[in-house]
């Protein structure tokens, strides 16, 4: 029978022949990890199981990025109970502060995540590897203890929905604009539970940093898995960076799909997603002039070297405005050493934007750059709910990084050709 790429991995991952849309299984994961907020409490349920081991050192990580460097004692507290526990269990895969980075983009970079895998990680943005070709998504940490001592979970296997994108991208539009797009038109809820897959001639040329927007987001839609079939692209990004093997998968012509939506994209200018929901989007050609108090480069979503790229071509021999904070966070520290070579955080310091140590901090409202009440973000973050980055009377607008820096530049929201016209 005909089958999806998602419902192929976890039948092989179940070690059954095939699986159905709404099937319970039980699948072998290769790679579970936890972060500083979520891993504390998968710790102390693990310790509480009494379970003297790990099911796999090698298969078992643990980041802290959200955080971290630790804002206060509770942080560090949390932080310090996921370095006590790697060390207990001597796992390879910890990675202090100075060597970890924001956890979405450093598994991927450091080959710890690969095609095919089924990877689960107590936080809902799991689904970034979904841009590898691997079942990828989210659970609590009661669940990320279960795998931790079993290596094992359960999950109901999604129904599947295509998404094919055609036309040719106009300048400065990327994944984050094709994802803002794709929730703008089905919903914050419109795929939820289930697996998202995007193809079509826009997908095949677009860069691996644009896939993982893409698949970042795919929570954000309400899917539980959001994927791209591995290519050529992959090939090449994964072939230098894997750590053990992997192995590619392909959904079968003719598989059964709950929804198929089909776009050109070819007219789609950068699009802005208004407060307070990832759902409420426009282009940015059609917003009024909304002035700011701060922009925020970098996270999960778009703090890649790719993205500092864009940000600095538009921030180059330009002044952040008076009055408007600017962030410029590289997502791991192999991106800001990158980004130091070619000049970028250069471009960023001479603008007057301030250059962060790698963290999710004001993503979530953790720490450096939270706003005050009335205050207003222009982020290429990936969530602007109420208080999402600070009092519940701010508000956040969600775009991509060249979008970000115009904004910047001009303290208001703008499209990137308003700054460099």
């Amino acid at each position: 029978m005909h089958k999806t790429i998602s419902e192929k991995i976890l039948a092989d991952h179940a070690g059954k022949s095939e699986v159905f849309p709404d099937e319970l299984v039980e699948v072998r994961i290769d790679f579970a990890f936890g972060n500083d907020i979520t891993a504390p409490l998968a710790i102390e349920a693990f310790k509480r199981s009494g379970a003297k081991k790990v099911f796999d050192r090698e298969r078992v990580c643990l980041v802290p990025d959200h955080f971290v460097p630790n804002k206060d004692i509770a942080s560090a507290v949390q932080a310090r109970m996921l370095r006590d526990f790697a060390k207990e269990f001597d796992l390879p895969y910890y990675f202090e502060v100075g060597r970890m980075g924001v956890e979405h983009a450093l598994l991927p970079e450091q080959g710890l995540v690969l095609p095919g895998d089924v990877v689960i990680g107590a936080d809902s943005h799991t689904c970034t590897y979904g841009a590898l070709g691997a079942f990828a998504t989210g659970v609590g940490s009661t669940d990320l203890a279960a795998t931790m001592i079993t290596g094992r979970l359960w999950f109901k296997t999604p129904h599947s929905m295509k998404f094919i994108y055609r036309g040719k991208l106009r300048p400065w539009v990327g994944g984050k604009d094709i994802i803002l797009y794709t929730i703008g038109r089905i919903g914050v809820d419109g795929a939820r539970y289930r697996a998202m897959e995007f193809e079509g001639e826009v997908i095949d040329s677009l860069p691996m940093a644009d896939r993982f927007s893409m698949c970042n987001m795919a929570i954000e839609a309400g899917a539980k898995v959001g994927l791209i079939a591995p290519d050529a692209i992959t090939e090449q990004y994964v072939n230098v960076r894997a750590k053990r093997p992997y192995k590619f998968y392909r959904s079968d012509p003719g598989a059964t799909y709950e929804a198929v939506h089909e776009w050109d994209l070819s007219a789609l200018e950068p699009v802005v997603a208004l407060p307070h929901s990832p759902e409420n989007v426009k282009q940015v050609t059609e917003i009024p002039k909304t002035p700011i108090d701060q922009v925020v480069i970098g996270s999960c979503t778009n703090g890649r070297l790719e993205d500092l790229r864009l940000a600095a071509q538009v921030l180059k021999g330009k002044k952040v405005a008076r009055g408007v904070r600017c962030l410029v966070i590289p997502a791991t520290q192999l991106v800001y050493m990158e980004a130091m070579e070619e000049g970028l955080i250069e471009t960023f310091i001479e603008a007057e934007a301030a250059v962060s140590t790698p963290t999710c901090g004001p993503c979530l409202g953790g720490h450096m750059g939270i706003l005050a009440p009335g205050e207003s973000a222009v982020a290429t973050t990936n969530r602007n709910f109420v208080g999402r980055m600070g009092h519940v009377e701010s508000k956040v607008y969600l775009s991509n990084p060249a979008v970000a820096a115009a904004s910047a530049v001009l303290g208001r929201i703008a499209h990137p050709e308003e700054v460099l016209s």
